[in-house]
């Protein structure tokens, strides 16, 4: 059964890899090795710890600007480089999730949840301020408490634009957004039994508590602030008064400048205080932590405890306490539970980078290398439906919440496209920059695991089953059978030729290494081998 009871064993390479695959992006060999045998509770407690707030500002990847290789959003804004200053954004923040040489943390995993929780997309927001201020309201918050996140959200100017917050006003409510944050932020349109959670006149009257708000200075070039105001004579100042989804609450109205906010207040306290508002986020935790799954026995033993842990006086909806008890569970640890998932387009990309050590370039002052990096990553994504900051509706990715949850992630359009994506890593066709081909040198990685490799007639060739144990070491979230590392190495690395001629074809590259017939014949083998291998994984579940 599962429990949300802590698990107390020492983690083995299994579970680590499991946690960081689950709560980064995916780990490298050496974090997975340095989170073996560390509790899940240590391990949780570095990734929390390790998060840094304070990363360099976001800098103007066109070489050819005059602004090249600076930081642009302290610069008054220029509507001429709208589009290019928010796609850097989406460079920066990969950047973030992908690089190797700061320590493993679940911060931009998390903050990736609450950017598709709270959805607004920077094509619609269409101002590269309103971008990143959101961006960070998401990521400076993504550990902090949901009601001061609901609370900011709902008055955010990227949001006020995105869901027509800044067209509500009284006389002519605008109930876009007052929808959204009960239907999909908060409470939810259904119980887990498909009971409403709430009526057509609750939209009606939250959209009259949120009359008021605008923003300043979208879109006007040469400015240099911008900000959410409140204008109390837009407000609707009479009493709302809710159904009994929320035991017939009355929002009092208030008058003056202090009114928006007081009954924004009032507001998300009754969100919270509706009992489906925890089970709702904690659901969605489980789902993109966990499993896609929510049975009743999950229902019932995992989410309706740690919904009341959520909501309970003492800890008074904080989300990070949430997120360790989560993901220090006997429910995450469950064998049911690893590899019960498909890779989104984001841990695919990000998670190979990390995984074969792909190293970013660094941002500041190699910035040609760090675009062309991030070029291939993101138009990769987006052609297999994950653009990031870009989400197809309010409601997010299909994956999180249609039915079939991450298996959506492979159709009949990214099918092909994870396959090119990965084959890329094999054929190191991509140059980032003089010396630096990204993708996977495989004769290098053979040859390092050969002891004395010019020693041949001293020390033994390595074997087929060497190559493929090493090839594959923490790249499957589940074991292959036997006969699947067979199938590997007798139809796919050697294609039906006894094994013995692999050491035979190995000795005679180690004899005359310069010889190009001899090392061509041996990356063939193994660029056959590693990528069939790769396409096994963008498919597995993890």
């Amino acid at each position: 059964m599962l429990r949300l009871d802590t698990f107390t064993q020492p983690l083995t390479a299994k579970t680590a890899a499991h946690l960081l695959r689950r709560a980064t992006f995916g780990p490298t060999q050496a974090e997975i090795t340095a989170f073996t045998g560390l509790t899940a509770a240590e391990a949780v407690s570095r990734l929390i710890s390790n998060a840094n707030y304070s990363p360099p500002p976001p800098i103007d990847l066109d070489s050819t600007a005059s602004t090249a290789g600076q930081p642009y959003l302290d610069l008054p804004f220029n509507g001429d480089r709208n589009f290019a200053f928010g796609h850097y954004l989406r460079y920066w923040w990969m950047r973030l999730m992908t690089d190797q040489s700061a320590p493993p943390s679940l911060l931009d995993k998390l903050t990736l949840f609450w950017q598709n929780h709270f959805v607004a997309t920077r094509d619609v927001i269409d101002d590269y301020r309103f971008v990143n201020r959101y961006l960070l309201l998401l990521r400076n918050n993504a550990l902090g408490n949901f009601r001061t996140l609901v609370t900011q959200i709902s008055k955010d100017p990227a949001m006020l634009r995105f869901l027509n917050g800044n067209e509500n006003e009284v006389g002519k409510p605008n109930e876009n957004y007052a929808r959204e944050l009960q239907e999909l932020f908060t409470v939810g349109a259904v119980d887990f039994d498909g009971n409403k959670n709430y009526t057509e006149d609750d939209v009606k009257a939250a959209a009259r508590v949120l009359t008021g708000w605008k923003y300043t200075n979208f879109w006007k070039n040469g400015s240099t602030s911008f900000d959410t105001t409140f204008t109390s004579t837009k407000h609707d100042t009479t009493n709302k008064t809710f159904s009994v989804k929320y035991n017939n609450t009355v929002i009092t109205g208030r008058t003056g400048t202090t009114a928006g906010d007081a009954e924004l207040i009032d507001l998300v306290a009754m969100l919270l205080k509706h009992p489906q508002t925890p089970r709702f986020i904690c659901r969605k935790l489980y789902r993109w932590y966990v499993n896609p799954n929510v049975t009743t026995e999950v229902e019932n033993a995992v989410i309706i405890p740690l919904a009341q842990f959520f909501a309970s006086d003492a800890n008074n909806y904080a989300i990070q306490p949430v997120v360790e008890k989560l993901l220090t569970s006997q429910a995450f640890f469950d064998d049911t539970n690893i590899g019960s998932m498909i890779k989104s387009p984001a841990e695919l990309a990000i998670g190979a980078m990390r995984l074969f050590n792909q190293p970013v370039p660094d941002m500041n002052t190699d910035y040609v290398a760090f675009k062309k990096y991030f070029d291939f990553m993101f138009w990769r994504m987006r052609d297999m439906q994950m653009a990031l900051i870009d989400q197809p509706s309010v409601f997010g990715y299909e994956p999180y919440y249609q039915t079939g949850y991450s298996q959506i992630w492979i159709n009949t359009t990214t099918l092909a496209l994870r396959s090119d994506y990965t084959d890329a890593y094999i054929w190191q066709w991509l140059e980032i920059k003089t010396g630096y081909k990204m993708g996977i040198d495989v004769v290098a990685w053979a040859t390092s695991l050969q002891t004395n490799f010019a020693d041949v007639s001293g020390t033994p060739a390595i074997t087929c089953v060497d190559v493929q144990t090493a090839f594959s070491k923490n790249l499957f979230a589940l074991d292959l059978f036997q006969s699947q590392k067979d199938f590997l190495i007798d139809t796919i690395m050697m294609q039906g030729v006894p094994r013995q001629s692999w050491v035979n074809e190995w000795n005679a590259y180690r004899t005359s290494p310069t010889n190009t017939n001899r090392r061509n014949a041996v990356k063939y083998r193994l660029q056959n081998l590693m990528r069939y291998m790769l396409r096994m994984a963008e498919y597995q579940l993890f």
